[in-house]
């Protein structure tokens, strides 16, 4: 069977290589040329385009399954709403339609702030922008591919990824509210969710892709500096006529049952606890 993975990023790449592990014919995109050669090596075969550039994307294999995993590259001066909107859209104008397709979302589309339990039922009302902007891609693809699965990660951490670790070992003060709730997943169990999903999921599902325990802000900063030996994390509000931090309007935690009950994932790091020691 052949697989495309549009986005071979930190989670695109390591489906990819499960793919190959399992014989499949897996192609891949990427912006740069530069990377094709990599991408060769692991047995990918690259297609390099750009989701901005429609002249590009007339290659577009096609797959029985597509992994859509589009990230924002802010280092690369592009705007936010035209990746995740019409960069997607741009992909589903050229794209040959697929048996299955699994679209990375997030739970940033939810609107929680009162640490109320959210699972996919809930409505999505997010109050930041980029949860606005998150939201529309979704809406956009229910409306040209109804069949589509949502996945909705929770914050992705694992090896080379761990948010914070500098200042951390630094003692550089984190500015917001410690107290607030954290949703997380390790990187090697949303690629398990992944699969799982391309396996069992129901055409046009929404999971929430997360871990058993969501935590407080502090207790999870507080285990990566001492699993690092660096000083316990310091919370401080934001200088006055400054606004508050956008992460700190979120304030909810994230319910995975139906990504176990239904996709029967077992999470190798069902908490931070876990997780930690293994991305380290």
């Amino acid at each position: 069977m052949t697989k495309l993975v549009v986005g071979c990023g930190y989670v695109g790449m390591r489906v990819a290589r499960m793919w190959r592990r399992q014989e499949h014919r897996v192609c891949a995109t990427t912006r740069s040329a530069a990377h094709a050669d990599a991408f060769r090596c692991e047995g990918l075969e690259p297609v390099i385009c750009d989701v901005l550039n429609p002249a590009t994307l007339t290659q577009l294999p096609a797959a029985d399954t597509v992994l859509y995993s589009v990230g924002h590259d802010r280092g690369a001066g592009q705007d936010m709403r035209d990746v995740y909107v019409a960069g997607l859209a741009n992909v589903l104008d050229h794209l040959p339609t697929p048996q299955r397709f699994l679209h990375i979302s997030s739970t940033s589309v939810y609107g929680q702030t009162a640490g109320e339990w959210v699972d996919e039922q809930a409505a999505t009302a997010p109050r930041e922008a980029s949860g606005r902007i998150v939201l529309e891609a979704e809406q956009l693809l229910r409306q040209r591919l109804p069949d589509a699965v949502l996945l909705r990660f929770a914050g992705i951490y694992g090896p080379g990824r761990l948010q914070r670790r500098e200042a951390l070992l630094t003692g550089t003060p984190i500015v917001g509210d410690g107290e607030r709730w954290l949703n997380l997943i390790h990187v090697e169990d949303g690629v398990a969710a992944v699969l799982a999903a391309e396996r069992s999921a129901r055409p046009g599902a929404i999971y929430n892709v997360c871990d058993d325990c969501p935590a407080p802000r502090r207790e999870f900063y507080a285990e990566i500096a001492r699993l690092l030996g660096a000083p316990p994390p310091r919370f401080i509000p934001p200088p006055p006529g400054t606004p508050a931090p956008a992460h700190d309007s979120a304030n909810r935690r994230i319910a995975n049952r139906k990504l176990r009950d239904e996709l029967h994932v077992a999470l190798s790091y069902p908490s931070y606890k876990e997780g930690l020691p293994a991305a380290l």
